[in-house]
This record gives structure tokens, C-alpha cells and sequence, in this order.
């Protein structure tokens, strides 16, 4: 996979702090209000922490070198450490993408664009559609609950959506009245009925995941990728990736499928081979970027690599991942989807393991704005870090953890952790039973996303992390 090699900013500033002109790789000066770009002190680099110190031995081989004099000799635990990017390096400071909810102050109702993602008239509630009373459409075979859906081959498969209208069978779910065509549209009102991918579930023994098309977006976007596995030593591991589509590139929703499936097999490769899980986690983001690469890739165009036009507005979107195995919490991402802990004692502290590739986690990073300013702007969800063609460059980051009591991690995008932005916000809207019922909790999420406006799709993953008390193994 190519990757640019271009240099990065000294100044590590993408616009100016006094006039908030854009600036261009190695200014020194504004090229508005003229200000001094060499007066302002270099971003400083944040120390390397990879993977925590680990109490016992695992039979993985060594993570990927680091320095090792930014090794921590102390245990951590995710109420310690709330968010590392163990790849040690500044944020992207150059192309910015443009992906974040409706602004607030925005008419929800307003005017939509061509291409824009919104309905002119809001979509109706997905939720609503499992309402219809079934003794008014065609008998047909009942579907069977997620939870109970075979599993499909590929890693990025999902339950059918229980909602979905069986053409030429249901009911409508906008007026309730008419019967839906065999082209997918209601018979009497002309509203196009949800699809498959509107909204999916699936549940495993250790993992369950619901993706929604929300409120006001057209298609879902979303994607991701839940499995299980073995390590070589015959102990569990699960795994789960998220993946949201960046809705101003062309075709979102394939790119999110073909990262979620690229990297969840990845992961089911390499785990069972007896990689260490940090190493496997770099290497599935990795597969799913060169996934979302060759979305791009035109036939006959292999003479066109260095037209700087050719990959402009490509398939893209974020990733973020999480695999469970032998007591740690290996955590992945690029972009700004998240992964939350949330203890089963909520007398302890929850936390956010990841940091947004985002321009408000940029701003934060350089000392320009505090959290509380950067994330009120309306650029705050303009990412700066994504999978595709026309990404600045690939870094994935990871971190690893050894959490030392039992909880839940909540993998998701941001059409939930929007509505549930601080760690102790997302602890609050996660059921108190949610290791014990996780596709149960995952669709409180989703509807809490729902009921707060639902604005963007929705996916969240959990995955309960389990750690056995003292003495439980012994005789």
C-alpha cells in the first residue's frame, strides 16, 4: 500500500491561532493577518504507552517493538489510563474530511441537498416496523430472533434486520396501511421500506452488536464485524470491529463493509496462529485499509497512479476495534469511533480508551482551545484520520489493557457516543446488567441514540470482560 511520505508541519498547527486561516505545510508566516507561525510553540509529542505491564505470562510472542524507554513498569487499568494512542505520533495536520452530525442550531427539517444522506421528510422510526401486528400481513414463516440466527461464513455478516418488510407481504411502516411491492416500496404511499442493512443484530456467547440507519439518513452506513476464536492455548478470545462510513466520500457504505470484514478476518487469522493481540489488532486495520484502497481502483486506470485527481472524494471511513483474550483489552482505531469501559460496579470510574482523529481533539492536543471550546465549534467532527485512497496517510493506533474487575467495553460510532459523549455519560446509559444481556443492552443503546434524535447511524458492540475473583480456580 502506498503511503505519503510527505513532511509534516514544524509549527503542527492547521490553522492560525489568531485569524483562523488555513494554513499550508511549512508557512511561517499567516498568509491573512500575517501572524509569526514560528512564535508558537512546537505541539508537543505525547510518550509512547503501548501495551501495560502484565502480571502473568501469556504464551504470545513479543508486541511490536517500541522504544523501550517509554515502557510502563506498573500495571495500568482503564480507569487509570482513559485513552492512549500508543502510536506516539501528532495527528495528521493536513486533509481534513468534513462527517459529523447535523450542527446544532440546524433545521432538522430543512432544505436537503442532492447526495446530502437526508430524507426532506423524516424517516420513520425503524423500531416501529416489529409493532405491525402480524395477523394483517400474509402468513409467512416467522424469523427467527437474533439471537438464535445461524451464523454467517464471513466475518462481517450480520443477523437479517427482524424488521425488514418481506416485499409483497407487510404492511407499510409509514402509513400503515398499504402493502409493499415487490420493488421495496409501499403500494399505497410510495415510502420505501427498510432494508436488510436498516437495521441489524448479532449475538454470539461474548459478543453482541445492533447497527440502525437512524432518523434522518437514507441507507445505513455502518458496518461491523463480530466473531470468536481460540488462542493456541485453547482459551477465548473475542472480537469486535466497528466501522462507520464517512458520508461526504462516494459510496460509504461499501467501504465500512469491506473494512469491517477485511479486518475481522484478519483478526481470525492471526489469533489463532498465537500473534499477539496488539500486533494482530495494527495488522486488521491495516488489511482493512488496503480493503477500502482497492474500493478506488478503476479498471484500465494503471497508468493514472499519479494523477493527484484520481483518488479525490474515494471510498472511506473510519475504523475501531476491540478484542478480549486472557485477561487483557487490546483496543484500535482510526478516526473517531470509540471504545468505552464501563465496570460492572459503577461505583468505580468508567473511561474512554481511544482519542478522536478529530479537528476538536487537534485543537485540544495543541493547547489552542479547551475540550469544552473545540467540541462546541462547528468544525468538531471533522476527522483527520480515515481508511481510503485519498487518507493523508495510514496510522493506526492501539493501546492494550489489563482491567482488574469485571465490566462491559462499548465499541460504537458516533451516532451513539453523541449522545452519551463522557465516559460517565456512556456508563450511565449502559444497563446495570449489560455483561449478562449484552444484545439486550445493545439495543437500549441504539434506542437511547434513537430517542435523543437519532441524527446518524448507529452501531455499538458489546463486549463483557470477565475477570474471575480470587480463588475461583481452585479446589
Amino acid at each position: 500500500m502506498r503511503m505519503s511520505q510527505k513532511p509534516k508541519p514544524s509549527h503542527g498547527l492547521t490553522v492560525c491561532p489568531d485569524c483562523a486561516e488555513p494554513l499550508e505545510s511549512g508557512d511561517r508566516f499567516c498568509g491573512a493577518c500575517g501572524h509569526d507561525l514560528t512564535a508558537v510553540p512546537a505541539a508537543g509529542v505525547e510518550p509512547d504507552r503501548p501495551t501495560v505491564a502484565i502480571g502473568t505470562p501469556v504464551a504470545w510472542p513479543d508486541a511490536p517493538p517500541r522504544d523501550p524507554g517509554s515502557l510502563s513498569t506498573a500495571t495500568q487499568h482503564p480507569g487509570d489510563l482513559p485513552g492512549t494512542d500508543s502510536g506516539g505520533h501528532d495527528l495528521p495536520t493536513l486533509a481534513v474530511r468534513t462527517d459529523g452530525p447535523v450542527p446544532p442550531g440546524a433545521d432538522p427539517a430543512g432544505e436537503t441537498t442532492a447526495g446530502s444522506g437526508d430524507f426532506e421528510l423524516a424517516a420513520p422510526d425503524p423500531r416501529a416496523a416489529v409493532r405491525v401486528d402480524p395477523a394483517q400481513a400474509a402468513p409467512a414463516p416467522s424469523p427467527a430472533p437474533a439471537a438464535q440466527a445461524p451464523a454467517a461464513p464471513a466475518p462481517a455478516a450480520q443477523a437479517p434486520a427482524p424488521n425488514a418488510a418481506a416485499p409483497g407481504s407487510a404492511l407499510c411502516v409509514a402509513c400503515r396501511a398499504g402493502r409493499v411491492d415487490t420493488d421495496g416500496y409501499c403500494e399505497n404511499c410510495g415510502h420505501a421500506q427498510p432494508r436488510e442493512r436498516d437495521h441489524m443484530e448479532r449475538e454470539l456467547d461474548s459478543v453482541a452488536a445492533v447497527s440502525d440507519r437512524g432518523l434522518r439518513h437514507h441507507r445505513n452506513e455502518d458496518a461491523f464485524a463480530v466473531s470468536a476464536t481460540t488462542l493456541p492455548d485453547g482459551s477465548p478470545a473475542t472480537l469486535a470491529i466497528v466501522c462507520d462510513g464517512v458520508s461526504s466520500a462516494t459510496r460509504p457504505d461499501e467501504a465500512s463493509a469491506a473494512a469491517a470484514e477485511a479486518a475481522g478476518a484478519s483478526l481470525l487469522a492471526a489469533l489463532p496462529r498465537g500473534t499477539h493481540p496488539q500486533q494482530a489488532m495494527h495488522e486488521a486495520i491495516v488489511a482493512a485499509a488496503e480493503a477500502v484502497n482497492s474500493l478506488a481502483e478503476e479498471p484500465g486506470q494503471e497508468g493514472a497512479e499519479h494523477d493527484p485527481h484520481r483518488h479525490r472524494n474515494a471510498p472511506a471511513c473510519t475504523i475501531v476495534g476491540s478484542v478480549v483474550a486472557d485477561g487483557l483489552l487490546v483496543v484500535g482505531w482510526v478516526g473517531d469511533s470509540r471504545v468505552y469501559w464501563v465496570p460492572d460496579d459503577r461505583g468505580t470510574p468508567a473511561a474512554r480508551l481511544t482519542e478522536d482523529d478529530s479537528w476538536a481533539a487537534q485543537m485540544v492536543a495543541t493547547g489552542l482551545m479547551n475540550e469544552a471550546e473545540a467540541y462546541a465549534d462547528e468544525r468538531a467532527h471533522a476527522i483527520t484520520g480515515w481508511l481510503g485512497a485519498d487518507a493523508y496517510e495510514l496510522e493506526p493506533h492501539t493501546a492494550a489493557f489489563k482491567p482488574d474487575r469485571s465490566g462491559v467495553v462499548v465499541v460504537c460510532t458516533d451516532g451513539l457516543w453523541n449522545y452519551a459523549e463522557g465516559a460517565e455519560d456512556m456508563a450511565r446509559v449502559v444497563p446495570p446488567d449489560a455483561s449478562d444481556r449484552p444484545l439486550h443492552s445493545a439495543q437500549v443503546l441504539v434506542g437511547h441514540a434513537l430517542d435523543g434524535g437519532g441524527h446518524d447511524n448507529i452501531t455499538v458492540a458489546l463486549v463483557p470482560f470477565t475477570v474471575a475473583p480470587p480463588g475461583a480456580g481452585s479446589a
